[in-house]
């Protein structure tokens, strides 16, 4: 399985941890921009994966996250929407509001997978900046 970590708060591309994030939200903006609220995760997706590899960041897409129970690894189907190089975890959601069982979820892969910083991005938002969150999991 591959596994990619930030260590130190540096990514693999080497950016930081802050400039990752800031680029996903960037990308995300125009991705909203371009297509607007209403459809599916997918799309909002599959056009971000697009727009941040254009861009020069690595990204791994439905990354296998396995729980680690009692000495071995268990595939539960638990999947990273995105992980932006290396470091920052993205969860891609098309909700009406979200809700704190999402940010629970997201908090959930950084701590699995032993990560730092997350987004939470909401697309079925009018203005993507009011579904947007950072948590950042304090190891």
């Amino acid at each position: 399985m591959m596994r990619l970590k930030a260590h130190r708060g540096v990514t693999l591309c080497g950016m930081g941890l802050n400039d990752s994030s800031g680029a996903v939200v960037d990308a995300a903006i125009k991705v909203h921009t371009a297509l607007g609220p209403g459809l599916l995760e997918g799309a909002y997706e599959g056009c971000l994966v697009h727009e941040l590899r254009k861009r020069g960041h690595l990204v791994v897409q439905q990354l296998p996250l396995p729980v680690l129970y009692d000495g071995i690894c268990i595939d539960l189907g638990y999947r990273i929407d995105l992980l932006v190089d290396g470091g920052v975890v993205v969860e891609v959601k098309s909700v009406g509001k979200l809700a704190p069982i999402h940010n629970a979820q997201l908090l959930s892969y950084l701590k699995l997978g032993g990560y730092k910083v997350g987004l939470l991005l909401n697309f079925n938002v009018p203005r993507l900046m009011d579904g947007i969150r950072r948590i950042v999991n304090r190891l």
